[in-house]
């Protein structure tokens, strides 16, 4: 990872702890350089406030929260899970 691809994970993690109070937060940056210096990331955020959301507004809850990040971004993969679908699964 580049320097710079690192500060923009550490930045999309420390967002979903403080924005949606994720209980864990892991984001991979996949970053090949086919994307003209933009990220490209996967990430994973367990959080509480998911439990009852259906997936496609955790996915719109979790851009949101990224929003300001978003233009450093080409491509995000998000798994955004509950707790208990978290420990299953490990």
């Amino acid at each position: 990872r580049t320097h710079t691809m690192t500060v923009i994970s550490d930045a999309v993690e420390a967002k979903c702890k403080s924005d949606l109070g994720a209980t864990f937060v892991e984001c991979v940056d996949l970053t090949d350089g086919s994307c003209d210096g933009n990220a490209k990331l996967e990430l994973v955020v367990v959080s509480e406030k998911f439990e009852g959301v259906p997936l496609l507004k955790r996915h719109r809850t979790v851009n949101t929260a990224l929003e300001d990040l978003m233009p450093q971004i080409h491509a995000l993969t998000i798994k955004a899970w509950t707790p208990a679908q978290y420990e299953s699964k490990e």
